[in-house]
């Protein structure tokens, strides 16, 4: 498939609040899915090279088209229980957070595509524990759909603190911003890297839980839908992705006004066609605290 049908495929997706997912296994009949937009491709495993003091569940490095990337046990990193080195058939490619990884895992099973209305966040006892961000049903079975930003951030921990040169304390009548993310772990990097700028933070795990807020808000003429400029949102969540929040936010009268900053592991060069599709104000890559700082200001100010 050449470089544009495939971003206007993926285009066309946009706020049609779909979901395409690799499904696959770590060892036994569970599966486990994660988001096609984020694979790059699944090859046989490699060989891998060993690296001292690496995180534990880095068995090495291998060489994949000419580059260099890490190899990641996810079921060590996910379950605590390594995967066999004889069953570890296959590696997923990965792109995150601006990062390369392949994934170890047993067996790669096929793409479903699901609406994410299908898709339900994980059960409340098991979700500030386990690594997942939703679960939902494909053929009448269970699917965990893994929390990889939180698998990364174990292995690397990302820098929440804002450079210098990006420093400056929130002034003015907007000083509250909605984050929304399904992933606990974002959500929290998101917060550490806000608050101390100034801002006071409201937290919404999906869209339609942030959709929903803001229609409160704005039937109760609550006040913290008067201080907010700014909406920080992820893509791909259970029930109502990014890109379906913000096209309800440019639909809404209520609503329009505010910014919307599409804050993401998603890669590829289709997130600009994607992001004036449905009307949202930026996009950004995750996780450079830094750049987002500057972003949200200068929403701000547009605003303003």
């Amino acid at each position: 498939m050449t470089t544009m049908s495939t971003v206007d495929q993926r285009t066309h997706l946009a706020g049609q609040n779909r979901f395409e997912m690799l499904l696959f296994m770590m060892g036994g009949r569970q599966r486990f899915g994660i988001n096609v937009f984020k694979v790059r491709e699944v090859i046989p495993a490699p060989r891998i090279t060993h690296m001292p003091h690496a995180h534990g569940a880095v068995r090495g490095i291998a060489h994949v088209r000419g580059q260099t990337i890490p190899m990641v046990d996810l079921s060590l990193a996910t379950t605590g229980r390594p995967l066999p080195p004889e069953r570890a058939a296959s590696v997923i490619v990965t792109e995150y957070n601006r990062t390369t990884q392949g994934f170890l895992v047993e067996a790669v099973d096929r793409i479903v595509n699901i609406n994410w209305q299908d898709v339900l966040p994980p059960p409340e006892r098991v979700a500030n524990r386990a690594y997942l961000t939703a679960v939902t049903q494909v053929d009448d079975a269970l699917v965990q759909i893994l929390d990889v930003e939180k698998v990364l951030a174990e292995i690397t921990p990302p820098a929440t603190d804002v450079a210098a040169d990006a420093r400056s304390r929130a002034e003015g009548p907007y000083d509250h911003l909605l984050v929304v993310d399904d992933s606990l772990v974002a959500r929290n990097q998101l917060r550490q890297t806000l608050e101390p700028e100034g801002w006071t933070v409201t937290l919404a795990r999906n869209g339609q839980e942030a959709l929903e807020m803001l229609g409160q808000w704005a039937d109760a003429s609550d006040e913290r839908l008067g201080r907010t400029a700014v909406v920080i949102s992820d893509i791909e969540m259970p029930r109502m992705d990014g890109y379906t929040l913000t096209m309800a936010i440019r639909g809404d009268e209520r609503l329009n006004r505010l910014r919307v900053l599409l804050h993401t592991s998603l890669s590829g060069q289709f997130n600009q066609n994607m992001i004036e599709k449905v009307g949202a104000d930026a996009f950004i890559a995750k996780f450079d605290a830094s750049e987002l700082a500057r972003h949200v200001r200068e929403l701000i100010a547009a605003a303003a």
